[in-house]
């Protein structure tokens, strides 16, 4: 008994090491027996779950076998999508719940009329995030469903976002909505219609009247406001409030030391997640807004990924800038590494030249121009990005509450 009190941490932490050594196996069996899109998410679960509880220990030795079975998975999750991405945009019977849909297949039947509903969309938060936050917010709330869905491509916020409000494929929305939708050369913002979006799509499925806000909270002035007039909520049938917060600090990251410091790694990245939730307004609304009856949804836009494997691209001056994606003219690149889109049209995506084609970087690579190569190397590896294919960017969450 002694032993066990002294040596706990110890004995827990070899205990979580034997049993993840075992986990090894059986996870490298069930990559290579030939994942579905529901299977996928499963397996992507059963890797965080483990994620999280070498956290907890100190077998540091596991950690870096999970990171090279990360890694393995990310390779063979982002052949899967490859293959069958443009089959899902195409025959949707046959698809996962993806961004376009998700309102209309998650969101919207849950809805109740004299029930307020409240949708939190936490702008580029992961799986693995929305598991470490999930201890905090059920001490006030309880889930109802935990489901997911798969980001459309780019899993970038003009894409995948803007699909969500509006319903609507990226072409779709061009189409439709020519004079809303902007191309990634343009200089212009390119969310900036999400709340006309979100009203199209309502006006458009439910047949009933519906009291409808929409709020987008980019500085903590506006998140402090939100939080004191949370209640006003109550008032509305569906209120979403879109929080960029975690967006901002995986950027800022990528250009701050100070921050690369305090997000090291996955771990701290997640640690920092945590500790900004837990003092955030977003934290005193919810627990305003639990006081009351009120139907609770948390999601996301996309994941993103920390990028190790530079890959060499060459395009002309009017190519997209983002690290995971590219849509231009006359691109050049490593075929291995990508997955080439020709004809957008077959992936819901806008075609701004008669001649531009989309190329997705695959698992943890991120596409440098071969000008100042070494340079930007060193600048963007080891960074949080997001836009192309991996099981971080693609799979996320979505999640039902109601108050305890």
């Amino acid at each position: 008994t002694l032993k066990k009190i002294i040596d706990n941490k110890r004995l827990v932490s070899e205990k979580t090491a034997t049993d993840y050594q075992q986990a090894f196996r059986e996870l490298h069996m069930e990559m290579s027996s030939g994942l579905n899109t529901e299977t996928w998410v499963d397996f992507y679960k059963k890797l965080i779950d483990w994620e999280l509880r070498l956290d907890s220990s100190d077998a540091d030795e596991m950690g870096e076998m999970l990171s090279i079975q990360k890694t393995d998975s990310n390779k063979e999750f982002s052949k899967f999508v490859a293959k069958n991405y443009e089959n899902w945009i195409q025959e949707e019977d046959t698809a996962p719940v993806m961004s376009h849909n998700l309102f209309r297949k998650k969101l919207l039947p849950q809805l109740e009329e004299n029930t307020p509903s409240v949708v939190i969309l936490l702008d580029n938060l992961r799986f693995d995030q929305w598991k470490i936050l999930e201890p905090i917010i059920t001490e006030r709330f309880r889930i109802t469903s935990e489901e997911t869905f798969y980001s459309i491509l780019p899993t970038a916020t003009q894409y995948s976002r803007n699909s969500i409000f509006s319903g609507l494929l990226p072409s779709e929305i061009q189409e439709y909505y020519p004079d809303l939708w902007v191309n990634d050369f343009e200089n212009e913002g390119k969310n900036m219609h999400e709340d006309k979006f979100l009203n199209f799509q309502i006006d458009r499925l439910v047949k009933r009247k519906m009291k409808v806000q929409y709020h987008k909270i980019l500085r903590n002035h506006q998140a402090k406001t939100m939080s004191d007039n949370i209640l006003n909520t109550l008032n509305n049938d569906l209120t979403v409030i879109v929080y960029n917060f975690i967006d901002m600090l995986s950027h800022a990251r990528t250009e701050m030391e100070v921050l690369k410091e305090l997000a090291g790694d996955e771990k701290a990245y997640r640690s920092l997640t945590r500790s900004w939730f837990l003092n955030s307004h977003v934290w005193d609304a919810l627990q305003k807004l639990a006081d009351h009856k009120v139907k609770l949804f948390i999601t996301t836009d996309h994941g993103t990924i920390r990028v190790n494997s530079p890959s060499k691209v060459i395009a002309d001056r009017n190519t997209t800038t983002n690290l995971r994606y590219k849509v231009g003219k006359n691109l050049n690149y490593e075929k291995k590494d990508v997955l080439a889109i020709l004809d957008p049209k077959k992936a819901g995506l806008p075609r701004p030249n008669l001649s531009s084609s989309f190329i997705f970087a695959k698992e943890d690579k991120f596409f440098l121009y071969p000008n100042n190569y070494n340079k930007f190397n060193n600048m963007y590896r080891d960074t949080f990005q997001h836009g192309g294919i991996s099981l971080e960017e693609v799979i996320c969450p979505f999640v039902s509450l109601e108050v305890r």
